[in-house]
């Protein structure tokens, strides 16, 4: 049958309150025109973040019963550390409490001011916590990544030759690490093929350099890997082809509120042992003890489950057709969006849907503005709000939570869209009035103009 459905049942639901357009035009000027200041009981759908949003099984409540809360070596992590390790294969298992938290204790104990570090693209924690160190946040995306309508199955690859100039230019002692965001969430949820992850080991291999993967969506990737790259599809699963992926890596960081189904978590994996030693000292200092690294044992359990239950095969292929249906129903009613649709997010190029609007005037976040006053529906500017002089594009995300909305939840979400679309021209730009030294884009406020 051609209808994909949900691979799962509702068991129990959460109310969702509609407000009028009066109330949300008085909503979004109390919160300066920034989503992220609206109450969540003012959102009808909100598609922020799919992190810490997902929807958790039978299986990991059962599971968080028998979380041990005990300070140290505590039984849940130990079943932790055993998931992890069987998918991963890397000695060191550095609970944290989530992802950024990896990062930072990663970027502190390898970078020094003055370092740079390559990435496909690096997303916006990820490059504050190299700034915040004084090193420097490289982006070197394949030239395909540039035209968000390119059909190109891989543009969250990493440019390899652009690499290796960048190698020669600024020393191997200057670059501590290459890092590989999979899928590649700034760049429009685009996945990085095998072959990339192959050809970045082999180059990093060759001049000592420790190549990490930052592996939130690392299930999402490994799917798209099997069924868009040759060799994939009919001989490998997704847990073989996540397998391979970390195995090229020599080490990653990872938040759990991502592919692992779980409300709050992450890890920091290593193989290097001197590492690992330093990694869990400043752990200590600032998370807790290595065995529960700032999370509750119930946590821990969670996170074990969910690693196992996210690469169950039917549930890809829905999370992946779902993304897609959502896509393909925008973009082939005129809304430009990036091509092809990845895997936990749709990215609207707002930069070309509201080319009236100059970049230094916010297009995406204007977008995102409008269509919660349209339809109460939240989503995220990804472009120079976010990120300054380093954005590539003015994107607008609807990140899909998983195993939560149904598909009149997402039909909602087209026909909101397409009629805001239909009036497009009319919508004006906005004005950042105030914003933080870091992240600005979480609490900025903004005015129309």
């Amino acid at each position: 049958m051609r209808t994909i459905i949900e691979p799962f049942r509702i068991k129990s639901v959460e109310p969702l309150r509609k407000t009028t357009r009066e109330e949300r035009e008085r909503l979004l000027e109390r919160a300066g025109f920034n989503l992220f200041l609206i109450h969540a009981a003012d959102i009808l759908i909100d598609l922020l973040t799919d992190s810490g949003t997902s929807a958790m099984s039978t299986a990991q409540w059962a599971a968080m019963m028998l979380g041990d809360e005990s300070y140290a070596g505590s039984e849940s992590f130990y079943r932790f550390q055993a998931a992890v390790r069987g998918l991963t294969g890397f000695r060191h298992v550095i609970p944290t409490h989530q992802g950024r938290a990896a990062e930072r204790i990663l970027f502190t104990v390898m970078c020094r001011p003055g370092d740079v570090v390559p990435s496909n693209t690096h997303f916006d924690t990820t490059r504050a916590n190299i700034e915040f160190r004084g090193a420097r946040a490289v982006d070197l995306p394949v030239d395909e990544a540039a035209d968000t309508q390119s059909q190109h199955p891989f543009k969250g690859d990493l440019n390899v030759a652009a690499l290796e100039e960048l190698i020669r230019t600024e020393g191997r002692d200057r670059i501590p690490l290459v890092m590989l965001t999979v899928t590649d969430n700034s760049g429009g949820g685009q996945p990085v093929s095998m072959a990339n992850l192959e050809a970045v080991r082999e180059l990093t291999l060759r001049h000592g350099i420790p190549f990490y993967l930052d592996a939130c969506r690392f299930a999402e990737n490994a799917y798209l890997i099997h069924t868009r790259e040759h060799g994939y599809r009919n001989y490998f699963t997704p847990r073989d082809i996540a397998q391979k992926m970390f195995r090229l890596a020599d080490g990653c960081t990872f938040s759990a509120k991502k592919d692992a189904f779980a409300n709050i978590g992450g890890f920091l994996c290593t193989n290097d042992d001197r590492l690992a030693e330093q990694e869990k000292n400043l752990l200590i200092l600032t998370e807790g003890f290595p065995t529960y690294g700032g999370l509750a044992g119930r946590d821990l359990e969670a996170i074990a489950v969910g690693l196992e239950e996210v690469l169950d095969p039917d549930y890809l292929e829905y999370r992946i057709a779902s993304t897609a249906y959502l896509g393909r129903h925008i973009a082939d009613q005129g809304v430009p969006i990036v091509e092809p649709p990845g895997g936990h997010a749709i990215y609207i190029d707002a930069g070309r849907m509201l080319a009236h609007i100059p970049r230094h005037q916010f297009p995406a976040q204007a977008l995102a503005v409008e269509l919660y006053r349209h339809a109460g529906i939240r989503s995220v500017e990804i472009g120079t709000a976010m990120f300054g002089d380093n954005a590539r594009h003015e994107l607008l995300r609807l990140a899909i939570p998983r195993r939560v909305y149904t598909q009149s939840h997402i039909d909602y979400c087209v026909e909101a869209i397409l009629e805001v679309n239909e009036y497009k021209a009319r919508i004006r730009g906005l004005e950042m009035v105030y914003e933080p030294q870091f992240l600005r884009h979480f609490s900025a406020r903004y005015r129309p103009l």
